[in-house]
Protein backbone atom coordinates (compact mmCIF):
# COMPACT_ATOMS: atom_id res chain seq x y z
CA UNK A 1 0.00 0.00 0.00
CA UNK A 2 3.08 2.22 0.27
CA UNK A 3 2.59 3.54 -3.57
CA UNK A 4 -0.90 4.16 -2.99
CA UNK A 5 0.06 6.45 -0.15
CA UNK A 6 2.99 7.89 -2.15
CA UNK A 7 0.25 8.45 -4.92
CA UNK A 8 -2.20 10.17 -3.05
CA UNK A 9 0.44 12.35 -1.28
CA UNK A 10 1.86 13.77 -5.23
CA UNK A 11 -1.67 14.58 -5.58
CA UNK A 12 -2.02 16.69 -2.65
CA UNK A 13 1.36 18.06 -2.75
CA UNK A 14 0.51 19.20 -6.36
CA UNK A 15 -2.38 20.81 -5.78
CA UNK A 16 -5.09 17.81 -6.80
CA UNK A 17 -8.37 17.73 -5.16
CA UNK A 18 -9.88 15.25 -3.57
CA UNK A 19 -12.97 15.82 -5.25
CA UNK A 20 -11.33 15.43 -8.87
CA UNK A 21 -11.07 12.45 -10.99
CA UNK A 22 -7.35 11.53 -10.05
CA UNK A 23 -8.20 11.93 -6.55
CA UNK A 24 -10.99 9.69 -6.07
CA UNK A 25 -9.44 7.21 -7.75
CA UNK A 26 -6.50 7.21 -5.81
CA UNK A 27 -8.73 7.70 -2.62
CA UNK A 28 -10.34 4.05 -3.51
CA UNK A 29 -6.86 2.48 -2.60
CA UNK A 30 -7.24 -0.23 -4.83
CA UNK A 31 -4.48 1.42 -7.22
CA UNK A 32 -2.34 -1.06 -8.46
CA UNK A 33 1.87 -0.15 -9.28
CA UNK A 34 1.06 -1.42 -12.43
CA UNK A 35 -1.02 0.96 -13.61
CA UNK A 36 0.42 3.83 -12.76
CA UNK A 37 3.33 2.52 -14.62
CA UNK A 38 1.55 2.47 -17.96
CA UNK A 39 0.27 5.74 -16.86
CA UNK A 40 3.50 7.48 -16.90
CA UNK A 41 5.66 5.53 -19.07
CA UNK A 42 2.98 6.66 -21.84
CA UNK A 43 3.21 10.06 -20.67
CA UNK A 44 6.88 9.65 -20.83
CA UNK A 45 6.43 9.07 -24.28
CA UNK A 46 4.11 11.24 -25.26
CA UNK A 47 5.93 13.84 -24.65
CA UNK A 48 9.05 12.99 -26.04
CA UNK A 49 7.08 12.72 -29.08
CA UNK A 50 8.17 16.34 -30.89
CA UNK A 51 11.39 15.91 -29.47
CA UNK A 52 13.54 16.82 -25.90
CA UNK A 53 12.88 20.56 -25.24
CA UNK A 54 16.18 20.13 -23.13
CA UNK A 55 18.98 20.11 -25.59
CA UNK A 56 20.27 24.12 -26.45
CA UNK A 57 21.19 25.53 -29.56
CA UNK A 58 24.68 23.95 -30.05
CA UNK A 59 27.75 26.90 -29.31
CA UNK A 60 31.29 25.28 -30.67
CA UNK A 61 33.63 24.77 -27.34
CA UNK A 62 36.46 26.90 -27.77
CA UNK A 63 38.73 23.72 -27.82
CA UNK A 64 38.43 20.25 -29.24
CA UNK A 65 38.98 18.07 -26.61
CA UNK A 66 41.86 15.59 -28.25
CA UNK A 67 42.23 13.52 -25.01
CA UNK A 68 38.79 12.05 -25.35
CA UNK A 69 37.65 9.26 -27.31
CA UNK A 70 34.30 9.80 -29.19
CA UNK A 71 32.51 7.68 -31.48
CA UNK A 72 29.66 8.79 -33.96
CA UNK A 73 26.49 7.58 -36.87
CA UNK A 74 26.53 8.18 -39.80
CA UNK A 75 23.12 7.53 -41.79
CA UNK A 76 23.62 7.83 -45.72
CA UNK A 77 22.12 6.31 -48.68
CA UNK A 78 23.35 4.62 -51.72
CA UNK A 79 21.92 2.98 -54.46
CA UNK A 80 23.14 -0.05 -54.61
CA UNK A 81 26.26 1.48 -55.96
CA UNK A 82 29.36 -0.14 -54.11
CA UNK A 83 31.39 2.00 -55.75
CA UNK A 84 29.66 4.83 -53.12
CA UNK A 85 29.72 2.82 -50.64
CA UNK A 86 33.32 2.53 -51.07
CA UNK A 87 33.94 6.08 -50.98
CA UNK A 88 31.58 6.69 -47.70
CA UNK A 89 34.31 3.70 -46.35
CA UNK A 90 37.26 5.79 -47.63
CA UNK A 91 36.52 8.91 -46.39
CA UNK A 92 35.26 7.55 -43.04
CA UNK A 93 38.74 5.73 -42.86
CA UNK A 94 40.62 8.85 -44.35
CA UNK A 95 38.68 11.39 -41.46
CA UNK A 96 40.04 8.99 -38.90
CA UNK A 97 43.29 8.82 -39.79
CA UNK A 98 43.08 12.39 -39.53
CA UNK A 99 40.84 12.71 -36.47
CA UNK A 100 42.07 9.06 -34.62
CA UNK A 101 39.96 9.32 -31.93
CA UNK A 102 36.97 9.77 -33.52
CA UNK A 103 34.94 6.65 -34.50
CA UNK A 104 32.50 6.66 -37.13
CA UNK A 105 29.52 4.04 -37.65
CA UNK A 106 27.94 4.13 -41.20
CA UNK A 107 24.77 3.15 -41.69
CA UNK A 108 23.38 2.89 -45.34
CA UNK A 109 20.22 2.57 -46.59
CA UNK A 110 18.92 2.24 -50.10
CA UNK A 111 15.61 4.86 -49.89
CA UNK A 112 15.64 8.59 -48.11
CA UNK A 113 12.04 7.49 -47.26
CA UNK A 114 13.32 5.13 -44.98
CA UNK A 115 16.11 7.66 -43.15
CA UNK A 116 13.10 9.93 -43.19
CA UNK A 117 11.13 7.49 -41.18
CA UNK A 118 13.72 6.23 -38.94
CA UNK A 119 14.77 9.50 -38.08
CA UNK A 120 11.01 10.45 -36.77
CA UNK A 121 11.21 7.22 -34.65
CA UNK A 122 14.32 7.98 -32.85
CA UNK A 123 13.23 11.46 -32.21
CA UNK A 124 10.74 10.25 -30.19
CA UNK A 125 13.36 8.40 -28.35
CA UNK A 126 15.97 10.40 -28.43
CA UNK A 127 18.33 8.06 -30.54
CA UNK A 128 18.75 10.24 -33.74
CA UNK A 129 21.99 9.73 -35.78
CA UNK A 130 24.81 12.45 -35.05
CA UNK A 131 25.08 12.58 -38.86
CA UNK A 132 22.41 12.26 -41.16
CA UNK A 133 22.17 12.61 -45.39
CA UNK A 134 18.44 13.86 -45.88
CA UNK A 135 16.49 16.87 -47.62
CA UNK A 136 15.42 20.19 -46.23
CA UNK A 137 11.60 18.60 -46.96
CA UNK A 138 12.57 16.09 -44.22
CA UNK A 139 14.37 18.36 -42.11
CA UNK A 140 11.67 20.47 -42.05
CA UNK A 141 9.52 17.87 -39.73
CA UNK A 142 11.98 16.72 -38.02
CA UNK A 143 12.30 20.43 -36.20
CA UNK A 144 8.37 20.13 -35.54
CA UNK A 145 7.94 20.57 -32.09
CA UNK A 146 11.76 19.59 -31.69
CA UNK A 147 15.22 21.10 -31.40
CA UNK A 148 17.52 18.52 -32.33
CA UNK A 149 18.86 19.66 -35.19
CA UNK A 150 21.51 21.94 -35.40
CA UNK A 151 21.56 25.35 -36.55
CA UNK A 152 24.58 25.79 -38.50
CA UNK A 153 25.32 29.22 -39.02
CA UNK A 154 27.54 29.67 -36.02
CA UNK A 155 29.70 26.66 -37.16
CA UNK A 156 30.14 27.93 -40.63
CA UNK A 157 31.55 31.39 -39.27
CA UNK A 158 33.34 29.56 -36.40
CA UNK A 159 37.33 30.68 -36.81
CA UNK A 160 38.78 27.98 -35.40
CA UNK A 161 36.43 25.18 -36.60
CA UNK A 162 33.79 26.14 -39.31
CA UNK A 163 34.73 26.08 -43.10
CA UNK A 164 37.90 27.36 -43.66
CA UNK A 165 38.77 27.15 -39.91
CA UNK A 166 42.10 27.13 -39.21
CA UNK A 167 42.01 24.82 -36.24
CA UNK A 168 40.59 22.10 -38.90
CA UNK A 169 43.08 19.43 -40.14
CA UNK A 170 41.92 18.79 -43.77
CA UNK A 171 41.53 21.09 -47.02
CA UNK A 172 37.81 22.29 -46.20
CA UNK A 173 36.51 25.30 -48.10
CA UNK A 174 35.94 28.55 -47.06
CA UNK A 175 31.85 29.82 -46.98
CA UNK A 176 32.94 31.77 -50.55
CA UNK A 177 33.99 28.45 -52.14
CA UNK A 178 29.87 27.01 -51.46
CA UNK A 179 27.95 27.38 -54.48
CA UNK A 180 25.93 30.20 -52.75
CA UNK A 181 22.28 28.42 -54.77
CA UNK A 182 23.58 25.29 -53.39
CA UNK A 183 24.09 26.54 -49.86
CA UNK A 184 20.93 28.81 -49.83
CA UNK A 185 18.99 25.42 -50.30
CA UNK A 186 19.57 24.42 -46.97
CA UNK A 187 18.50 27.76 -44.78
CA UNK A 188 14.76 28.06 -44.27
CA UNK A 189 13.19 29.32 -40.65
CA UNK A 190 15.92 32.31 -40.01
CA UNK A 191 18.29 29.39 -39.64
CA UNK A 192 21.02 27.10 -42.04
CA UNK A 193 20.18 23.34 -40.81
CA UNK A 194 22.38 21.85 -42.95
CA UNK A 195 24.87 21.92 -45.68
CA UNK A 196 24.65 20.43 -49.20
CA UNK A 197 26.71 17.53 -50.20
CA UNK A 198 25.66 16.87 -53.64
CA UNK A 199 23.20 18.21 -56.28
CA UNK A 200 22.06 17.27 -59.30
CA UNK A 201 18.78 17.91 -61.24
CA UNK A 202 16.43 16.56 -64.23
CA UNK A 203 17.20 15.52 -67.29
CA UNK A 204 15.70 14.36 -70.53
CA UNK A 205 17.39 11.26 -72.31
CA UNK A 206 16.63 11.74 -75.76
CA UNK A 207 17.05 8.56 -78.28
CA UNK A 208 17.94 10.64 -81.19
CA UNK A 209 18.01 8.28 -83.57
CA UNK A 210 14.32 7.57 -83.11
CA UNK A 211 13.65 11.39 -82.91
CA UNK A 212 15.39 11.73 -86.42
CA UNK A 213 13.94 8.62 -88.19
CA UNK A 214 10.13 10.10 -87.29
CA UNK A 215 11.42 13.17 -89.61
CA UNK A 216 11.66 15.79 -86.70
CA UNK A 217 15.32 17.86 -85.65
CA UNK A 218 16.18 17.97 -82.00
CA UNK A 219 15.88 22.15 -81.14
CA UNK A 220 18.46 23.55 -79.15
CA UNK A 221 15.74 23.29 -76.32
CA UNK A 222 12.86 20.79 -75.22
CA UNK A 223 9.46 22.11 -75.39
CA UNK A 224 6.87 20.39 -73.88
CA UNK A 225 4.79 20.88 -77.59
CA UNK A 226 8.03 19.28 -78.88
CA UNK A 227 8.35 16.55 -76.83
CA UNK A 228 4.17 15.91 -77.25
CA UNK A 229 4.09 16.27 -80.82
CA UNK A 230 6.53 13.46 -81.38
CA UNK A 231 5.70 11.42 -78.53
CA UNK A 232 2.04 11.02 -80.65
CA UNK A 233 3.71 10.75 -83.86
CA UNK A 234 5.52 7.74 -82.68
CA UNK A 235 2.36 5.82 -81.74
CA UNK A 236 1.47 4.82 -84.91
CA UNK A 237 1.50 0.38 -85.72
CA UNK A 238 1.27 -1.61 -88.91
CA UNK A 239 -1.17 -4.08 -89.64
CA UNK A 240 0.17 -6.60 -86.85
CA UNK A 241 0.23 -4.27 -84.33
CA UNK A 242 3.80 -3.46 -83.92
CA UNK A 243 4.96 0.02 -83.65
CA UNK A 244 6.84 1.61 -86.54
CA UNK A 245 9.18 2.75 -85.03
CA UNK A 246 10.78 0.00 -83.14
CA UNK A 247 9.24 -3.23 -84.22
CA UNK A 248 8.31 -4.00 -81.09
CA UNK A 249 4.50 -4.58 -79.38
CA UNK A 250 5.89 -2.06 -76.86
CA UNK A 251 6.08 1.68 -76.96
CA UNK A 252 5.84 4.68 -74.22
CA UNK A 253 7.22 7.39 -76.23
CA UNK A 254 7.42 10.12 -72.95
CA UNK A 255 8.22 8.78 -69.58
CA UNK A 256 8.74 10.61 -66.23
CA UNK A 257 10.10 9.48 -63.42
CA UNK A 258 9.10 11.74 -60.76
CA UNK A 259 5.72 13.65 -61.14
CA UNK A 260 6.27 15.51 -58.53
CA UNK A 261 8.93 17.26 -59.68
CA UNK A 262 6.96 17.03 -62.97
CA UNK A 263 4.03 19.02 -61.55
CA UNK A 264 6.07 21.32 -59.96
CA UNK A 265 8.61 22.32 -62.84
CA UNK A 266 5.64 23.25 -64.90
CA UNK A 267 4.14 25.47 -62.64
CA UNK A 268 7.31 26.86 -62.13
CA UNK A 269 7.50 27.27 -65.66
CA UNK A 270 4.41 28.91 -66.24
CA UNK A 271 4.70 31.44 -63.24
CA UNK A 272 1.67 29.83 -61.57
CA UNK A 273 1.48 29.30 -57.85
CA UNK A 274 2.57 25.85 -55.78
CA UNK A 275 3.25 27.06 -52.60
CA UNK A 276 4.39 30.48 -50.48
CA UNK A 277 6.94 30.40 -48.08
CA UNK A 278 5.09 30.54 -44.73
CA UNK A 279 3.66 27.18 -46.18
CA UNK A 280 -0.10 28.26 -48.14
CA UNK A 281 -1.10 25.63 -50.37
CA UNK A 282 -1.68 26.89 -53.96
CA UNK A 283 -0.82 23.69 -55.92
CA UNK A 284 -4.73 23.28 -56.87
CA UNK A 285 -5.25 25.89 -59.30
CA UNK A 286 -6.74 26.52 -62.93
CA UNK A 287 -3.07 26.21 -64.51
CA UNK A 288 -2.87 22.66 -62.78
CA UNK A 289 -6.14 21.89 -64.12
CA UNK A 290 -5.22 22.32 -68.05
CA UNK A 291 -1.99 20.66 -67.46
CA UNK A 292 -3.87 17.77 -66.26
CA UNK A 293 -5.96 17.81 -68.89
CA UNK A 294 -3.32 17.82 -71.64
CA UNK A 295 -1.27 14.87 -69.82
CA UNK A 296 -4.94 12.88 -69.91
CA UNK A 297 -4.62 13.69 -74.20
CA UNK A 298 -1.56 11.77 -74.33
CA UNK A 299 -2.17 9.41 -71.61
CA UNK A 300 -5.19 8.14 -73.09
CA UNK A 301 -3.20 7.67 -76.37
CA UNK A 302 -0.76 5.33 -74.66
CA UNK A 303 1.98 8.30 -75.53
CA UNK A 304 2.76 8.89 -71.83
CA UNK A 305 3.03 7.24 -68.76
CA UNK A 306 5.28 6.91 -65.21
CA UNK A 307 7.27 5.18 -63.81
CA UNK A 308 4.98 4.04 -60.54
CA UNK A 309 2.60 2.87 -63.08
CA UNK A 310 4.80 1.71 -66.39
CA UNK A 311 8.17 1.04 -64.80
CA UNK A 312 11.71 2.67 -64.94
CA UNK A 313 12.24 4.76 -68.15
CA UNK A 314 16.22 3.88 -68.24
CA UNK A 315 14.51 0.01 -69.28
CA UNK A 316 12.21 1.34 -71.65
CA UNK A 317 14.68 3.76 -73.08
CA UNK A 318 17.50 1.26 -73.53
CA UNK A 319 15.12 -1.31 -75.24
CA UNK A 320 14.09 0.74 -78.03
CA UNK A 321 10.59 1.25 -76.33
CA UNK A 322 10.73 4.62 -75.15
CA UNK A 323 12.13 8.32 -76.93
CA UNK A 324 12.01 10.69 -74.05
CA UNK A 325 13.05 9.48 -70.23
CA UNK A 326 13.14 12.40 -67.61
CA UNK A 327 14.96 11.23 -64.67
CA UNK A 328 17.45 13.21 -62.15
CA UNK A 329 21.00 13.79 -63.89
CA UNK A 330 22.34 11.36 -60.52
CA UNK A 331 20.78 8.52 -63.15
CA UNK A 332 23.09 8.95 -66.13
CA UNK A 333 24.51 5.85 -65.63
CA UNK A 334 21.76 3.89 -66.14
CA UNK A 335 20.97 5.51 -69.64
CA UNK A 336 21.85 4.74 -72.88
CA UNK A 337 23.14 2.07 -75.06
CA UNK A 338 26.93 1.35 -73.11
CA UNK A 339 24.87 2.04 -69.72
CA UNK A 340 27.16 1.12 -66.99
CA UNK A 341 24.43 0.20 -64.65
CA UNK A 342 22.13 -1.11 -67.52
CA UNK A 343 19.07 -2.77 -65.64
CA UNK A 344 17.83 -5.04 -68.83
CA UNK A 345 19.45 -8.18 -70.52
CA UNK A 346 22.09 -7.66 -72.91
CA UNK A 347 20.18 -9.19 -75.80
CA UNK A 348 17.13 -6.86 -74.80
CA UNK A 349 19.24 -3.45 -75.48
CA UNK A 350 18.84 -1.68 -78.86
CA UNK A 351 21.64 0.75 -80.60
CA UNK A 352 20.77 4.26 -80.60
CA UNK A 353 22.39 8.03 -80.09
CA UNK A 354 22.05 9.13 -76.56
CA UNK A 355 21.24 13.02 -76.42
CA UNK A 356 20.83 15.00 -72.83
CA UNK A 357 18.67 17.66 -72.63
CA UNK A 358 17.15 19.77 -69.84
CA UNK A 359 13.95 18.96 -68.97
CA UNK A 360 11.12 20.54 -71.56
CA UNK A 361 10.41 23.98 -71.17
CA UNK A 362 7.38 26.37 -71.51
CA UNK A 363 9.32 29.39 -72.66
CA UNK A 364 13.28 28.05 -74.24
CA UNK A 365 14.57 31.80 -73.65
CA UNK A 366 14.20 31.56 -70.14
CA UNK A 367 14.55 27.50 -68.93
CA UNK A 368 13.70 26.73 -65.45
CA UNK A 369 14.67 23.28 -63.80
CA UNK A 370 14.53 21.97 -60.21
CA UNK A 371 17.13 21.45 -57.84
CA UNK A 372 17.79 18.25 -56.29
CA UNK A 373 20.64 16.45 -54.20
CA UNK A 374 20.97 15.19 -50.86
CA UNK A 375 22.35 17.63 -47.93
CA UNK A 376 23.52 16.53 -44.56
CA UNK A 377 22.12 17.68 -41.30
CA UNK A 378 23.55 17.38 -37.82
CA UNK A 379 21.98 16.19 -34.68
CA UNK A 380 22.14 17.87 -31.34
CA UNK A 381 23.34 15.89 -28.23
CA UNK A 382 24.10 16.54 -24.17
CA UNK A 383 27.73 16.53 -25.33
CA UNK A 384 28.88 19.32 -27.29
CA UNK A 385 32.33 17.83 -27.82
CA UNK A 386 30.45 14.90 -29.54
CA UNK A 387 28.68 17.62 -31.44
CA UNK A 388 32.08 19.13 -32.54
CA UNK A 389 33.30 16.25 -33.54
CA UNK A 390 29.86 15.46 -35.30
CA UNK A 391 30.57 18.45 -37.45
CA UNK A 392 34.07 17.92 -38.37
CA UNK A 393 33.05 14.74 -40.13
CA UNK A 394 30.16 16.45 -41.72
CA UNK A 395 32.78 18.89 -42.98
CA UNK A 396 34.88 16.75 -44.30
CA UNK A 397 32.28 15.37 -46.31
CA UNK A 398 32.76 18.92 -48.13
CA UNK A 399 36.62 18.18 -49.04
CA UNK A 400 37.70 17.85 -52.71
CA UNK A 401 38.46 14.23 -52.31
CA UNK A 402 35.16 13.73 -51.10
CA UNK A 403 33.45 15.64 -53.54
CA UNK A 404 35.40 14.80 -56.68
CA UNK A 405 34.96 11.15 -56.30
CA UNK A 406 31.72 10.87 -55.40
CA UNK A 407 30.80 13.13 -58.44
CA UNK A 408 32.32 10.69 -60.46
CA UNK A 409 29.90 8.01 -59.30
CA UNK A 410 27.05 9.48 -61.08
CA UNK A 411 25.78 12.36 -62.82
CA UNK A 412 26.07 14.59 -59.31
CA UNK A 413 28.27 18.03 -59.29
CA UNK A 414 30.16 18.89 -56.49
CA UNK A 415 28.78 21.74 -54.14
CA UNK A 416 31.67 23.96 -53.77
CA UNK A 417 33.43 26.06 -56.35
CA UNK A 418 36.86 24.89 -54.89
CA UNK A 419 36.09 21.22 -56.43
CA UNK A 420 34.60 22.31 -59.26
CA UNK A 421 37.19 24.23 -60.24
CA UNK A 422 40.16 21.35 -58.72
CA UNK A 423 42.53 19.94 -61.91
CA UNK A 424 41.19 16.24 -60.56
CA UNK A 425 37.36 17.51 -61.63
CA UNK A 426 38.06 19.62 -65.10
CA UNK A 427 40.27 16.54 -66.16
CA UNK A 428 37.18 13.93 -65.71
CA UNK A 429 34.89 16.65 -67.34
CA UNK A 430 37.48 16.88 -70.24
CA UNK A 431 37.78 12.79 -70.48
CA UNK A 432 33.98 12.34 -71.21
CA UNK A 433 33.11 9.33 -73.74
CA UNK A 434 36.53 7.48 -73.33
CA UNK A 435 35.67 5.14 -71.92
CA UNK A 436 31.95 3.35 -70.76
CA UNK A 437 32.75 3.44 -66.62
CA UNK A 438 34.24 6.52 -65.38
CA UNK A 439 34.24 8.47 -67.96
CA UNK A 440 30.37 7.16 -69.91
CA UNK A 441 29.80 10.16 -72.22
CA UNK A 442 26.33 10.22 -71.12
CA UNK A 443 26.72 10.60 -67.59
CA UNK A 444 29.60 13.76 -68.17
CA UNK A 445 27.44 15.30 -70.54
CA UNK A 446 24.20 15.09 -67.70
CA UNK A 447 26.65 16.16 -64.97
CA UNK A 448 28.17 19.51 -67.95
CA UNK A 449 24.29 19.90 -67.93
CA UNK A 450 23.87 21.18 -64.67
CA UNK A 451 27.05 23.03 -64.52
CA UNK A 452 25.91 25.42 -67.27
CA UNK A 453 22.82 25.86 -65.82
CA UNK A 454 23.09 26.17 -62.05
CA UNK A 455 21.76 30.18 -62.64
CA UNK A 456 18.66 28.57 -64.25
CA UNK A 457 17.55 25.97 -61.35
CA UNK A 458 15.41 26.82 -58.45
CA UNK A 459 13.89 25.03 -55.40
CA UNK A 460 10.68 25.14 -53.54
CA UNK A 461 9.85 26.53 -50.74
CA UNK A 462 10.63 24.44 -47.50
CA UNK A 463 8.33 23.91 -44.44
CA UNK A 464 6.60 21.78 -42.01
CA UNK A 465 4.06 19.73 -44.55
CA UNK A 466 6.20 20.72 -47.93
CA UNK A 467 6.81 17.22 -48.26
CA UNK A 468 3.79 16.09 -48.18
CA UNK A 469 2.87 18.83 -50.54
CA UNK A 470 5.15 17.40 -53.23
CA UNK A 471 3.80 14.30 -52.92
CA UNK A 472 0.25 15.46 -53.62
CA UNK A 473 1.63 17.48 -56.38
CA UNK A 474 2.89 13.79 -58.18
CA UNK A 475 -0.23 12.27 -56.71
CA UNK A 476 -2.25 14.09 -58.79
CA UNK A 477 -0.41 13.69 -62.25
CA UNK A 478 -0.32 9.66 -61.43
CA UNK A 479 -4.21 9.66 -60.94
CA UNK A 480 -5.12 11.47 -63.86
CA UNK A 481 -2.69 9.06 -66.00
CA UNK A 482 -4.15 5.89 -64.43
CA UNK A 483 -7.74 6.98 -65.06
CA UNK A 484 -6.73 8.28 -68.55
CA UNK A 485 -5.78 4.77 -69.27
CA UNK A 486 -8.90 3.35 -68.19
CA UNK A 487 -10.52 5.86 -70.37
CA UNK A 488 -12.69 7.47 -67.69
CA UNK A 489 -13.57 10.92 -68.08
CA UNK A 490 -11.60 13.65 -67.20
CA UNK A 491 -13.70 16.77 -67.11
CA UNK A 492 -13.66 19.71 -64.25
CA UNK A 493 -16.28 17.60 -62.09
CA UNK A 494 -13.28 14.68 -62.23
CA UNK A 495 -10.22 17.59 -61.20
CA UNK A 496 -12.44 18.79 -58.85
CA UNK A 497 -13.10 15.26 -56.95
CA UNK A 498 -9.20 14.49 -57.38
CA UNK A 499 -8.42 18.01 -55.90
CA UNK A 500 -10.26 17.17 -52.51
CA UNK A 501 -8.89 13.09 -52.61
CA UNK A 502 -5.58 14.57 -52.78
CA UNK A 503 -5.72 17.32 -50.53
CA UNK A 504 -7.27 14.83 -48.21
CA UNK A 505 -4.76 12.26 -48.22
CA UNK A 506 -1.90 13.94 -47.88
CA UNK A 507 -3.37 16.62 -45.17
CA UNK A 508 -2.86 19.83 -47.46
CA UNK A 509 -6.56 21.00 -46.67
CA UNK A 510 -4.88 21.17 -42.75
CA UNK A 511 -1.91 22.64 -44.09
CA UNK A 512 -3.92 25.63 -45.03
CA UNK A 513 -5.96 25.62 -42.17
CA UNK A 514 -2.98 26.19 -40.02
CA UNK A 515 -1.55 28.78 -41.98
CA UNK A 516 -5.04 30.40 -41.35
CA UNK A 517 -4.93 29.74 -37.46
CA UNK A 518 -1.34 31.21 -37.79
CA UNK A 519 -2.37 34.19 -39.32
CA UNK A 520 -4.91 35.09 -37.33
CA UNK A 521 -3.08 34.79 -34.24
CA UNK A 522 -4.19 30.99 -33.35
CA UNK A 523 -1.01 28.93 -32.07
CA UNK A 524 0.20 26.81 -35.22
CA UNK A 525 1.32 23.31 -33.87
CA UNK A 526 1.64 21.17 -36.87
CA UNK A 527 0.26 17.38 -37.56
CA UNK A 528 0.85 15.03 -34.80
CA UNK A 529 3.18 12.12 -35.89
CA UNK A 530 1.38 8.94 -35.84
CA UNK A 531 3.84 8.16 -32.83
CA UNK A 532 2.19 10.87 -31.10
CA UNK A 533 -1.64 9.78 -32.41
CA UNK A 534 -0.64 5.97 -30.89
CA UNK A 535 -0.03 7.09 -28.04
CA UNK A 536 -2.43 9.63 -26.90
CA UNK A 537 -4.82 6.89 -27.82
CA UNK A 538 -3.30 4.38 -25.69
CA UNK A 539 -2.59 6.68 -23.32
CA UNK A 540 -6.89 7.29 -23.07
CA UNK A 541 -7.18 3.30 -23.05
CA UNK A 542 -5.09 2.73 -19.86
CA UNK A 543 -7.50 5.83 -18.38
CA UNK A 544 -10.60 4.26 -18.96
CA UNK A 545 -8.83 0.59 -17.78
CA UNK A 546 -8.17 2.25 -14.34
CA UNK A 547 -11.68 4.23 -14.44
CA UNK A 548 -13.24 0.99 -14.83
CA UNK A 549 -11.39 -0.47 -12.40
CA UNK A 550 -11.47 1.82 -9.52
CA UNK A 551 -15.25 1.47 -10.20
CA UNK A 552 -14.83 -2.42 -10.20
CA UNK A 553 -13.73 -1.99 -6.35
CA UNK A 554 -16.20 0.73 -5.90
CA UNK A 555 -19.09 -1.64 -6.39
CA UNK A 556 -16.65 -4.37 -4.27
CA UNK A 557 -16.92 -1.89 -1.41
CA UNK A 558 -20.74 -0.91 -1.58
CA UNK A 559 -21.42 -5.09 -1.49
CA UNK A 560 -19.01 -5.81 1.16
CA UNK A 561 -20.83 -2.63 3.62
Amino acid sequence: MMGDRMFRKTIRDRGGKRDGICGKIAGIAGLRPVFLAVAFSLISLLTGCHGQKDLHAFEAPQEFDDSRTYEITFWAKNDTNKSQTDIYQQAIADFEGMYPNIKVNLRLYTDYGKIYNDVITNIATDTTPNVCITYPDHVATYLTGSNQVVPLEGLFEDERYGLGGSEVRFGSPGIEEMVPQFLEECSFGGHYYGIPYMRSTEACYVNRTYVEALGYTLPDVLTWDFIWEVSEAAMEKDAEGNFLINGQKVMIPFLYKSTDNMMIQMLWQKDTGYSTDNGEILLFNDTTRELLYTIAEHAKSGAFSTFKISGYPANFLNAGQCIFAVDSTAGATWMGTDAPLCDISEDKIVEFKTEVFPVPQFDPEHPQMISQGPSVCLFNKEDPQEVLASWLFAQYLLSDKVQTAYSRTEGYIPVTIKAQKSPEYQDYLSRGGEDTTVHYEVKIKAARLLLEHIGDTFTTPVFNGSASLRDGAGQLIENTVKSARRKETIDDAYVEKLYGDVASLYRLDQQNARNENTRSGKTNLGPLPRTAIFLIISLAAAWVLMGGYAIYLLILTKKRV
